[in-house]
């Protein structure tokens, strides 16, 4: 799976392990237009044989769907159909704090941390999918 975390300017991008256990971050497509990194994503994920895009989804903090979810929910259909994969959305609340965290100094050393998001989305997709089988629900 290839997990996005949409910005602006950039997209971080990360992969989970074939086992689908572990997310590692991958890389990070810088946005031109959404023409150009719809493409990068659906080049990216034939090259890695990916089987379904994991989308941040920046829900509000009271859970509700705003402007930029809207905006997240139609890249992430037009990418699914230009990859001819499903795509699932994640609540990304507080994942670009966990970010930060997860690498300390990411602003000072001119390297953002929007890969190591999109891992973070990922992993959390497939914590919750990996309970989801266990539990049967």
């Amino acid at each position: 799976m290839l997990g996005l975390d949409l910005g602006e300017r950039r997209i971080g991008v990360a992969i989970s392990t074939p086992e689908g256990g572990l997310a590692v971050p991958l890389r990070i497509i810088v946005r031109e237009s959404d023409e150009q990194a719809i493409e990068a994503i659906a080049q990216l994920a034939r090259e890695e044989r990916v089987e379904a895009l994991v989308v941040g989804y920046p829900r509000s903090l009271d859970g509700s769907v705003g402007p930029q979810a809207r905006l997240v929910e139609s890249f992430a259909q037009r990418a699914g159909e230009a990859c001819a994969l499903p795509v699932e959305l994640q609540d990304e609340r507080l994942t670009s704090k966990q970010a930060e965290r997860a690498a300390p100094g990411a602003k000072k050393r001119k390297g953002p941390s929007d890969d190591i998001a999109a891992a973070i989305i990922l992993q959390a997709f497939l914590d919750r999918a990996g309970t989801n089988r266990a539990t049967g629900t």
